[in-house]
């Protein structure tokens, strides 16, 4: 249940209502706007039934929160929440853009990867150190030197950097090296990776599942926000269905339905999406109209050798052309770039 305070509440009146639900062993969080405040009530509301906090000084009303997500839901957060990576804000008025490749593969390869796409307009690499695959003799990833180089490529280009984590372990050294944490679209529902993520202090990138619905995406972001972490950004990378002319079906209606639902910020990776290199310039510029507040784009030196996922990928003047590309449409869509 959320209680929504009268403007200009009194503090003292916002203070009492948040006493009384902490003394009954519930959760009060707090989410002042510019015109409203209003109080989110988590744990078992039957407490306070007999308390009448609808007749309390300054309440207005009083609104069940009928959705199984609460701190994700925007009914306990109405403001659009911003969310800080390093040096880069996701959710305001910039468009974000995160580029690399999908594996790290040397030290080489992730330097120059990271002074090209800072030329084109980036903000923050990707790179990933450790790889989920489908089949267990694919590349796995270079783990913790991998995350090295990832490191060494922030401190020389000043970009913010994100990779992806599967395991406790993983987490444990990615917090050494990295600004930002992504939960892959297999880890989802792994509700105790994302408790970890949750408790590691650092914004976490949560992609959407290969079948998870938008309602199930929303209550794994609430795992990791239960944990004290609201620095959540949500991903769209595609859905399975029965289509088999890209590897997934991009669900771009995701991002205006999640702007609907939650506070969070939505980003697209076409590159996941679609599998193909050639389609993420148009489904880029389709996100950027949905009203989507970044993109995850692959790019790797020379894609036709890439360790992994080399067929989407862009390399670099494809990567440069692709983000002029975007300028007039992030534009037209109020965001700067």
């Amino acid at each position: 249940m959320i209680i929504v305070m009268k403007p200009q509440a009194k503090e003292s009146s916002i203070t009492n209502i948040i006493d009384i639900i902490e003394r009954k062993g519930l959760q009060a969080h707090l989410s002042a706007g510019k015109e409203v405040t209003i109080i989110g009530v988590v744990g078992d509301k039957s407490q306070l039934d007999n308390q009448n906090l609808e007749i309390a000084e300054d309440v207005d009303k009083i609104v069940t929160v009928t959705e199984s997500y609460k701190l994700a839901n925007k009914k306990f957060h109405p403001e659009p929440t911003i969310v800080q990576v390093g040096n880069v804000f996701i959710g305001g008025d910039e468009l974000v853009i995160m580029s690399g490749p999908c594996a790290v593969e040397s030290k080489e390869q992730v330097l120059e990867t990271a002074h090209a796409i800072k030329k084109s307009g980036a903000q923050i690499l990707r790179g990933g150190a450790y790889k989920p695959r489908t089949s267990p003799y694919a590349f796995q990833g270079l783990e913790e030197e991998g995350l090295r180089f990832m490191k060494e490529a922030r401190e020389e280009t000043g970009l913010s950097v994100i990779c992806e984590v599967t395991s406790l372990a993983a987490i444990e050294a990615a917090v050494k090296y990295v600004d930002m944490l992504q939960i892959g679209a297999r880890n989802m529902q792994n509700f105790y990776l994302l408790k970890e993520a949750g408790k590691s202090g650092l914004p976490v990138l949560l992609k959407r599942g290969l079948s998870a619905t938008i309602d199930e995406w929303l209550n794994a972001a609430e795992y990791i926000i239960a944990e004290g972490n609201p620095n959540v950004v949500l991903c769209e990378r595609g859905i399975r269905t029965f289509e088999t002319a890209t590897r997934n079906t991009l669900d771009i209606s995701a991002v205006p339905v999640i702007k609907t639902k939650s506070h969070l910020p939505v980003i697209v990776d076409p590159s996941h999406a679609t599998g193909v290199r050639g389609y993420v310039k148009p489904l880029s510029r389709c996100a950027i109209a949905a009203g989507a507040d970044g993109l995850m784009i692959e790019t790797h030196p020379n894609p036709s050798i890439a360790l992994s996922d080399g067929p989407q990928s862009l390399n670099f003047s494809q990567f440069e052309e692709l983000c002029n590309d975007l300028r007039p449409f992030a534009n037209l869509a109020g965001k700067k770039f």
